[in-house]
């Protein structure tokens, strides 16, 4: 992430990857402030392993670009909320990157589903991993079931 202040949104990125038992690091390095920290944190990163990345960032949200540029591993961009444009100013820089410099784009925000999307990356080459995947859907539908039986109603 680009700010220690991102960390409560991207925790849920690290839940998500914590209920699949998915290893991950996270840490702080910022596309202007910091850019040869950032270059370093994504070499270190692939040389212990690393699958996919996934960067949060905010305002310009440069972060998933330029992780983008130091990669060839799939980067994943959460544009977060925290300027006046509540995210939208996020959302369209990190969506629009150049050809051949692809960032995957969640929702504002999206942090959970940036974690759930590295996980399903990985479970391309882990089937243990898609099965977990595939049992927490049926978790979740399961739940959808079990909440509808709380409200449902017929007039018939």
């Amino acid at each position: 992430m680009g700010s220690d202040s991102d960390a409560e949104v991207m925790k849920q990125a690290c839940a998500a990857l914590d209920e699949a038992n998915v290893p991950y690091e996270m840490k702080v390095a910022s596309a202007h402030r910091s850019p040869e920290r950032t270059k370093q944190v994504v070499t270190d990163a692939e040389r212990d392993g690393a699958a996919v990345f996934i960067a949060g960032a905010g305002m310009a949200a440069h972060l998933p670009g330029v992780v983008a540029s130091f990669t060839t591993k799939p980067v994943i961009g959460v544009p977060l909320a925290g300027s006046a444009l509540q995210g939208l100013d996020a959302l369209l820089a990190v969506v629009q990157m150049p050809p051949g410099i692809p960032v995957a784009t969640v929702a504002i925000g999206g942090a959970r589903n940036a974690g759930v999307l590295a996980a399903q990356i990985i479970a391309l080459c882990d089937p243990a991993l898609a099965k977990s995947l595939e049992a927490r859907r049926a978790e979740m539908a399961e739940g959808v079931a079990e909440r509808s039986k709380k409200v449902e109603r017929s007039t018939r």
